[in-house]
């Protein structure tokens, strides 16, 4: 994959509500149980952690069939006949799971997995925001989650492994950018021996991204530890692209900077 690093399409205002998702996000996973920052032993944090998951991250099978666990991790650690685990028992909580798919945007599984998804929404978001306006921004983000955690959930509605993240929904956002700025220029690091910066046109960046999304989607994604929901991105960056297609008139084309495509030469002469 390439790594998007900056866009070459100024906005006119602020990224407010960008910001605000990234500082969301960014807030949660910190405070989540079983993160680095969290205390206790390994195991006490992996329990507090499945609890939690249960709790607020969407599940396929609740989603699809409405079917609740009678039996769920309560966070406590308990000792049985193979050994300390985690006890089960029945939730202590009343779950919407309509209401997880919400909860689960803002869920994360490690700090690689949010990091590469508020790099993303940096990047691309606040023009998106930009031509939007700070609501209907708002209202698209949300409506592209619902869209790829629904989707994820129709592939695999007897999956009981919990879909967290805002891939979804980024995706969205991915799928707008492209169809808003398709030759908006893109710096990126291209990782051959060295990681090489190139600056090209966002319809080969995002084209290239959605590809290998539906590519690796086709084996089976699933969400869950160590695997990812691949399908997700993929009908969320279509309902990004669907949502974002009445807006491509009149939408500004982006300024196209001189010079090469690559290395330092490709930025922008100053001078005489």
């Amino acid at each position: 994959m390439v790594i998007p690093v900056h866009d070459v399409n100024p906005v006119r205002r602020t990224p407010w509500v960008t910001y605000a998702l990234i500082a969301a996000n960014v807030l949660v996973f910190i405070t989540m149980p079983g993160t680095a920052a969290a205390g206790g032993s390994e195991l006490a944090r992996l329990c507090h952690l499945q609890a939690f998951m249960d709790q607020y991250a969407a599940v396929p099978r609740e989603l699809i069939h409405h079917q609740l666990p009678r039996l769920v991790p309560t966070g406590a650690v308990g000792t049985g006949p193979g050994g300390p685990g985690c006890v089960v028992g029945p939730p202590g909580y009343d779950k919407s799971p309509a209401l997880s798919v919400l909860t689960a945007m803002f869920l994360h599984g490690g700090w690689l997995h949010l990091l590469g998804n508020m790099l993303f929404l940096l990047i691309f978001g606040n023009n998106v925001e930009d031509r939007m306006g700070h609501i209907r921004y708002f209202l698209f983000y949300v409506v592209c989650g619902y869209a790829a955690g629904y989707g994820f959930a129709l592939l695999n509605a007897d999956s009981a492994d919990p879909l967290i993240g805002a891939s979804g929904a980024i995706a969205g956002v991915l799928g707008a950018y492209i169809v808003l700025w398709p030759k908006a220029r893109v710096w990126v690091l291209v990782p051959f021996l060295v990681f090489l910066p190139l600056r090209l046109p966002a319809w080969l960046v995002l084209g290239f991204w959605f590809v290998l999304q539906a590519v690796y989607s086709s084996g089976h994604g699933m969400s869950g530890a160590g695997t990812v929901a691949y399908a997700a991105h993929v009908v969320g960056f279509l309902a990004g692209v669907l949502l974002a297609w009445p807006l491509k008139p009149g939408t500004p084309a982006p300024p196209e900077p001189p010079g090469l495509l690559f290395g330092r030469r490709a930025r922008p002469r100053t001078g005489w």
